[in-house]
């Protein structure tokens, strides 16, 4: 791959395929059911972003953001909800690419920071962020409401 060769755009609908592959590499399995209305949820979504790395017709991973408005701060903040590069594809800037892209658009809309969680068990990924910057704020609560 050559940084010509590859394509940042807009996620479009006939990308769920892709998508289901590579949700299946992040450890979401079986997505297939509902990726469909989903993805269309998140292209509709005013505060949704949704890209993917494509080299090609092959898509070699994707980004979905979400933007946040703060009301005791000055600035917005962005959540990177899910980065995915296929295995094929790691280690060949693809990642590199679609955050600059992400943290492009996050300024653009005026917020001043990132998040993003990572589960402690991919540490290779760790290193991936720490490396572009990101810093660990170990603190993450969740509720499954299901």
């Amino acid at each position: 791959m050559t940084p010509d060769s590859l394509q940042l755009r807009p996620a479009r609908s006939e990308d769920a395929d892709a998508l289901v592959g590579l949700l299946a590499q992040l450890g979401y399995p079986d997505t297939d059911a509902f990726i469909a209305r989903r993805l269309a949820e998140q292209l509709e979504h005013p505060d949704a972003w949704l890209r993917v790395a494509a080299e090609g017709s092959r898509i070699l991973g994707f980004i979905s953001l979400h933007f946040m408005p703060q009301l005791a701060l000055a600035g917005d903040f962005c959540r990177v909800s899910y980065l995915c590069v296929g295995e094929g594809a790691r280690g060949r800037g693809v990642g590199e690419a679609l955050l600059a892209a992400a943290e492009q658009e996050a300024r653009r809309r005026g917020c001043d920071r990132m998040e993003l969680h990572c589960d402690q068990r991919r540490t290779a990924a760790h290193r991936f962020y720490e490396r572009l910057g990101y810093s660990d704020a170990p603190r993450y609560y969740r509720k499954s409401l299901g």
